[in-house]
């Protein structure tokens, strides 16, 4: 007997849950592509993108996914020879780092331990060691989708200004944007990026390049930009063909039409609160969890933790019978660890993720719980008792 027949859960880190709205507004036929409704309608997708991003600044579109957008921000300010410096808390910081060395530019990387955000004293060091000032640009992963780390990068703009450094700071949120409190302008990031799969619940495939006046001009200093990457046209374009350099995603469209309405109408002060309390109701169950057994977060302290993704470690073998129990068992699908591995789990098997991000609810996390926690009583794997209990005591305190 199996008890996952009905709806399963994607409680993977991205896509994350797409709503019914955006399902239907994406069932549809072809539209016309040169005329009428749909260029009206991405024309009023423009200041809801830059509401979702806190910034008065401007916005690119891509037919691509977040990789298309790490090399869409690069292409457009760092020139082939030229230097990034890269403080990677994760996987994904890495991978930012590898797109910039296929691109020619030399990359200064500082590594952390797992777990742990960009050390800004760290990045102020490498700054103060940059008396050229080659550094062109900061990297900075707002969320690590592998560790669930989040860093602070307002005080990497803090320490870029009172370095006097020129270095442009880049925030990749494709993890955070619509689901972690973001401020692109208020925090000084200069460019931020994101992809549609995950805060804003849209199928993956597109990415947006926000950018600020100062990138801008960074750009047009550029020697030569990709005719593809190139942000000018998408962000102003003198015909609608150019937002997306050719054939728009068209469905993509209808549907993040849907999804910005949807973000408009909660509030994206709301959208945050909610994150934050269904994130801490994850953390209550698995610190109780912890007590009785492997059962741990990989990200020690709350003020660190991403309210979107949560990463998590049992150990080998019991984290991969974990995902297999909840998948067959539960209809639930938990995300496996990226860039993880330990001297007894050289293939990472013992860490797995929560994605808890988007167009989620109180009864979708406290269902993923409650199966995580059946799943570890079937299998055997020792841990506290009540961890269902303690997530629901906090979505209980944050409504009353």
């Amino acid at each position: 007997m199996s008890l996952a027949q009905g709806r399963p859960h994607l409680a993977i880190p991205g896509p994350s849950v797409m709503p019914d709205a955006v399902l239907r507004a994406m069932h549809r036929a072809a539209p016309n592509i040169y005329e009428g409704a749909l260029p009206e309608m991405v024309a009023g997708l423009i200041p809801d993108l830059k509401y979702v991003a806190r910034t008065d600044g401007h916005v690119a579109m891509y037919i691509s996914n977040g990789h298309g957008a790490w090399e869409a921000a690069l292409a457009n300010t760092v020139a082939e020879g030229e230097t990034v410096l890269v403080p990677a808390p994760g996987r994904f910081g890495h991978g930012w780092a590898e797109m910039a060395r296929g691109l020619g530019i030399d990359t200064q990387v500082i590594e952390h331990p797992r777990g742990a955000p960009i050390d800004a004293a760290r990045v102020a060091e490498a700054l103060a060691a940059d008396k050229a000032q080659r550094i062109k640009a900061v990297l900075a992963v707002h969320v690590d989708t592998s560790t669930s780390a989040r860093s602070d990068i307002a005080a990497l703009r803090r320490v870029l200004d009172e370095a006097g450094h020129p270095a442009l700071l880049m925030a990749d949120c494709i993890a955070s944007m619509g689901c972690d409190r973001f401020e692109m302008d208020a925090w000084g990031a200069d460019v931020a990026l994101t992809g549609s799969q995950k805060g804003l619940m849209v199928p993956p495939g597109m990415a947006f390049v926000f950018f600020n006046d100062r990138a801008a001009a960074v750009r047009e200093r550029m020697p030569r930009v990709s005719r593809y990457w190139d942000w000018v046209p998408r962000a102003n374009p003198e015909m609608f063909y150019q937002y997306f350099g050719g054939t728009a995603p068209t469905h993509h469209l209808y549907g993040l039409r849907a999804a910005l309405d949807m973000i408009r109408d909660e509030g994206i002060e709301a959208i945050w609160a909610r994150h934050a309390t269904l994130a801490s109701a994850i953390w209550a169950a698995a610190e109780v969890w912890g007590q009785g057994g492997p059962f741990e977060l990989l990200v020690k302290d709350r003020a660190h933790r991403s309210h979107a993704v949560t990463a998590m470690r049992l150990g080998a073998p019991h984290g991969a019978r974990l995902r297999e129990w909840t998948a067959s068992e539960a209809g639930v699908t938990l995300g496996i660890g990226l860039g993880m591995s330990d001297p007894d789990d050289p293939d990472g098997t013992g860490y797995f993720r929560f994605g808890h991000m988007g167009h989620l609810n109180s009864h979708m996390v406290l269902g993923l719980l409650g199966t995580v926690e059946a799943g570890l009583s079937a299998l055997g794997i020792p841990h506290g008792r009540g961890g269902v209990t303690a997530a629901a005591e906090v979505i209980a305190q944050a409504s009353s």
